[in-house]
């Protein structure tokens, strides 16, 4: 893979952020299984969610298979973060820039396992309600929580804060390779 071909192309994005850790960096769990269980609507409901993914262990060990981790964040301003129709409403254009940079990836020969934002809202009813594979495996992202991943410890790390407060919103999805 050309690093810098894809760092030019991700330059191009309106990314707020973008860095390139091993995933050997990240901070796994169960409790944020704890905090799914216990007050996210879509838990056992998605492919994309617990326990559709598998353990957290299950997850860890899939994470861990790749050499590099791509972790990308989008800024939105001037929300009113106290609308949560407002707020929700920012994460679509996160995802179709998490989709570009995963067809970067694809661009440069790799086959990118991806983690994004909350719970895949594809099709209208998904598929793990009535005991059936995913219909999009290869369009779905689980969300970074789902997997048990602590990103708050990764932005930490980073130097980067996971909220910044006020009005703006900030969104992170893992692109592993």
């Amino acid at each position: 893979m050309d690093q810098t071909r894809l760092e030019e192309k991700l330059a191009e994005l309106p990314l707020y952020t973008y860095f390139f850790i091993d995933p050997r960096e990240l901070t796994f769990s169960t409790r944020v299984r704890t905090v799914c269980r216990q007050e996210c609507p879509m838990y056992g409901k998605t492919w994309a969610c617990p326990p559709g993914v598998g353990s957290v262990e299950e997850c860890r060990e899939k994470c861990l298979n790749y050499r590099r981790c791509l972790v990308i964040g989008t800024a939105a301003e001037e929300v009113d973060i106290t609308d949560l129709e407002a707020t929700l409403a920012t994460r679509e254009p996160h995802e179709k820039i998490t989709n570009r940079v995963r067809d970067l990836l694809r661009e440069e020969g790799e086959a990118p396992y991806v983690l994004s934002t909350e719970s895949c809202a594809i099709c209208s009813r998904c598929a793990y309600l009535d005991g059936l594979p995913c219909r999009m495996p290869g369009k779905m992202h689980p969300c970074v929580e789902s997997h048990g991943i602590v990103l708050t410890d990764t932005l930490e790390k980073a130097g980067l804060p996971f909220q910044y407060g006020g009005d703006v919103v900030t969104w992170y999805s893992l692109l592993f390779y």
